[in-house]
C-alpha cells in the first residue's frame, strides 16, 4: 500500500506577480525549487494565507536569484501580488519509505530569500 505524504514545502512565499494571460502554472525561482527538492512539472498544492484559497497546479522554473513566485493562468485569480502562500509538494510512498522520510521545509523571508531550512516535522 502507498500513502501520500508531505514531500516538501515553501512556507510563507510572497506572490511577486499574477499573470492571467498565461497558459497556466506557477513560476518559482529555481534556487527555491532546488532548496525544496521540487521539480519542473510537479503537481503542487497552494494555500493562500491571506484569503484561505486552496488549489493545485504544476511548477515551471523561474530565473535563479530573482525570488519570483508568479501565479499564471486561471490560478492568477486566486491571489494578489504581495499575498503570502504555502507551496506544498506531496509524494506517494510505501509504508516503509514513509516511516523514515523527513520532508524538506523551507521558510522564506518577505523577499523570498531563505530564512530557514530543515528536514522533518518534529
Amino acid at each position: 500500500m502507498n500513502i501520500t505524504m508531505l514531500y516538501s514545502k515553501l512556507h510563507r512565499a510572497t506572490v511577486t506577480d499574477a499573470n492571467l494571460n498565461y497558459v497556466g502554472s506557477i513560476t518559482i525561482d529555481q534556487d527555491l525549487l532546488d532548496a525544496a527538492a521540487m521539480r519542473v512539472g510537479q503537481k503542487i498544492d497552494i494555500v493562500n494565507i491571506n484569503n484561505g484559497e486552496r488549489f493545485s497546479t504544476y511548477i515551471i522554473s523561474g530565473e535563479r536569484g530573482k525570488g519570483d513566485i508568479c501565479l499564471n493562468g486561471a490560478a492568477a485569480r486566486k491571489v494578489h501580488k504581495g499575498d503570502k502562500i504555502i507551496i506544498i509538494a506531496y509524494a506517494s510512498m510505501s509504508e516503509e519509505e514513509a516511516g523514515g522520510y523527513k520532508p524538506k521545509i523551507v521558510i522564506l523571508n518577505d523577499d523570498n530569500t531563505i530564512a530557514q531550512q530543515f528536514e522533518g516535522l518534529e
